[in-house]
């Protein structure tokens, strides 16, 4: 937490969304979690790094193919396309990975809802939806060396000190242009009003992991999140369903569970931009979501042409979903599910990282740590350490 007061309706300059709402407030972070492991699964703790880690290493790995072809991925990588990072030059090299924006933002949503988090712990009043805008404008910041003017300055944490961070990788236009006004985008007064791009859905995990909260607050973090850059419906119905996804795998459930309940509450929304259409789409071409799968597709693999590429909110989600469902039932092995679910994430010629960051967060989710052979976070993420640091910041405040 710093030093500086903590963020209110009062604080911004025409008020965050949904100000004097449930959401402000320490009662808001419903209930610590505990490292217990929900239904025999792994920990909360495994859970929140290997989200993050997870996510990480999809994005790291789709970065590198982003801008490609699937021709040109297999005629660089081979027939199988990316399957392993020791293919990736820099990793030959002895180099590392880096992650792309997808984790940049991820983490400053993640430091903005921790700001408010432990602010609540002390006792203090906070409003998440405005610690979350100010997170943002000091990722802008990373980007442009500037805060908007007219903005309010937004309070040094430790993310701020992390200068692996503070580079530009193909950061989206939508994020970066809505992240330029002085006024933080509200449901009735988004920005971009137009735009559904993937870089709200690539940012919602963070809502989904604040352990106890209520459908209806992830939902609503979720959205006032996403119109801080994007305005159309798709935008903010693919980010809240993927917190809901989330949430749900950090309770222990398992993946059909979690994908089915996100799409029942999307068809109880009016104007979803059709996002309940592309998930139940991921869902019919997956097949059978009932476990009875006994390992995964066989590589190499191609996503179906009837999902898109990733590049707008609900195609990202969809392939995510695809990847996860159609690659193991319930009985794969963690290592097993995670390698084959990213291979088809990664290899298309679409926002790989995008695609692939989500589908390896919601596969963190469900079995933490466990997606990695040796249980720790690939020494070939370059920004490995400062997720780790987070995962722990994360964790000591909500346990």
């Amino acid at each position: 937490m710093s030093d500086s007061p903590a963020p209110s309706a009062a604080a911004t300059p025409s008020g965050p969304a949904g100000a004097g709402s449930p959401l402000s407030g320490p009662s808001a972070a419903a209930g610590p979690a505990t490292d217990s492991a929900p239904s025999g699964g792994p920990g909360y703790a495994s859970r929140v790094l290997g989200l993050l880690a997870g996510g990480a290493a999809g994005d790291a790995l789709g970065y590198t193919v982003e801008f490609s072809s699937l021709d040109q991925i297999r005629a660089d990588y081979g027939d199988a396309g990316v399957a392993h990072p020791l293919q990736v030059p820099a990793i030959r090299d002895g180099g590392t990975i880096p992650v792309s924006d997808d984790t940049q933002l991820t983490l400053f949503v993640l430091d903005g809802l921790l700001d408010w988090i432990e602010w609540a712990n002390e006792g203090t009043m906070a409003d998440p939806a405005a610690s979350v805008w100010l997170s943002c404008l000091r990722w802008y910041r990373t980007q442009t060396g500037q805060i908007p003017e007219g903005a309010p300055p937004p309070p040094t944490r430790w993310l701020d000190a992390h200068p692996e961070l503070q580079v530009r990788r193909a950061p989206g236009n939508a994020c970066l242009s809505g992240l330029s006004a002085k006024d933080m985008g509200l449901p009735r007064q988004p920005q971009n009003p137009d735009s559904k791009g993937c870089g709200t859905v690539m940012r919602s995990a963070p809502y989904g992991m604040v352990p106890g909260l209520e459908d209806h607050l992830v939902v609503s973090l979720a959205r006032q999140g996403a119109v801080l850059t994007h305005g159309h419906p798709a935008a903010w119905t693919a980010a809240a369903a993927f917190a809901l996804m989330v949430s749900r795998l950090m309770a222990g459930r398992g993946f059909a569970e979690a994908v089915t309940e996100a799409l029942d509450w999307l068809v109880t929304v009016p104007d979803d931009g059709g996002t309940a259409a592309a998930v139940r789409a991921a869902i019919e071409l997956a097949g059978p979501a009932d476990g009875s799968a006994e390992g995964p597709a066989p590589l190499p693999g191609t996503l179906p042409a009837e999902l898109g590429e990733g590049w707008v909110a609900e195609e990202a989600l969809a392939v995510a979903v695809y990847a996860v469902l159609v690659t193991g039932g319930e009985a794969t092995q963690p290592t097993t599910h995670f390698r084959a679910a990213l291979h088809l994430a990664v290899n298309h010629g679409g926002d790989s990282d995008s695609t692939a960051s989500l589908t390896g967060q919601l596969l963190g989710a469900r079995y933490g740590m466990e997606v990695f052979p040796d249980g720790a976070v690939p020494a070939w993420i370059g920004e490995r350490e400062v997720i780790a640091e987070a995962a722990q910041r994360w964790t000591a405040a909500t346990s």
